[in-house]
């Protein structure tokens, strides 16, 4: 098998409060995201882009975090707060894919959403390939129109997740995969 096949058949996520640093370099950082961005687009649209976040604003976005968590549940103690604040601190990176997709003429939303998906997936097998352990996640942040709206989402756009970057002591076991024989089918 190729490296690429063994990268792809062993690939794992690590959970984000097991990433640690030191994140990509600049220049590690801009060949994840130039090969996160090669995926189908059909039409050329770009239905999608990245919000970074790293050093200072993974605390910074934490206290919008903790604090939209306190206005929806006011009898939450301060571990969960603290918890809640953390979320997105772990990793030295993080990296926000957000979906634009759109009413086009030509190119269903479907379409566009799926794209989103797929540069999610490079930028994870990118990432895999040049040392780094990731996460995709999305959980309730990802669906909060005030987190949204903090992290300079227009009202249009979602959030397909976030992609959390780091590098791992341990790598989890594996879980189990579906049978191929339970999930093809031949026509």
């Amino acid at each position: 098998m190729n490296a690429t096949l063994d990268l792809l058949h062993t690939r794992r996520s690590v959970p984000p409060i097991q990433l640690a640093g030191p994140g990509p370099s600049p220049e590690e950082l801009d060949a994840i995201l130039a090969a996160a961005a090669r995926v189908p687009d059909h039409g050329k649209l770009a239905p999608w882009r990245f919000v970074l976040i790293e050093g200072e604003g993974r605390e910074r976005i934490g206290r919008v975090i903790a604090e939209t968590y306190r206005a929806d549940h006011p009898e939450a103690d301060e571990a969960r707060l603290a918890l809640e604040a953390k979320r997105l601190a772990h990793a030295p990176l993080v990296i926000a894919v957000v979906s634009r997709a759109g009413p086009h003429a030509k190119i269903p939303d479907w379409e566009q959403v799926l794209s989103a998906g797929a540069v999610a997936m490079n930028l994870i097998v990118a990432a895999n390939a040049l040392g780094f352990r990731t996460a995709w996640l999305t959980e309730w942040m990802a669906y909060d129109r005030r987190i949204l709206d903090a992290l300079g989402l227009a009202p249009t756009e979602r959030l397909a997740g976030f992609v959390h970057v780091g590098r791992a002591e341990q790598v989890p076991p594996d879980r189990p995969r579906p049978a191929l024989a339970e999930i093809v089918a031949r026509y």
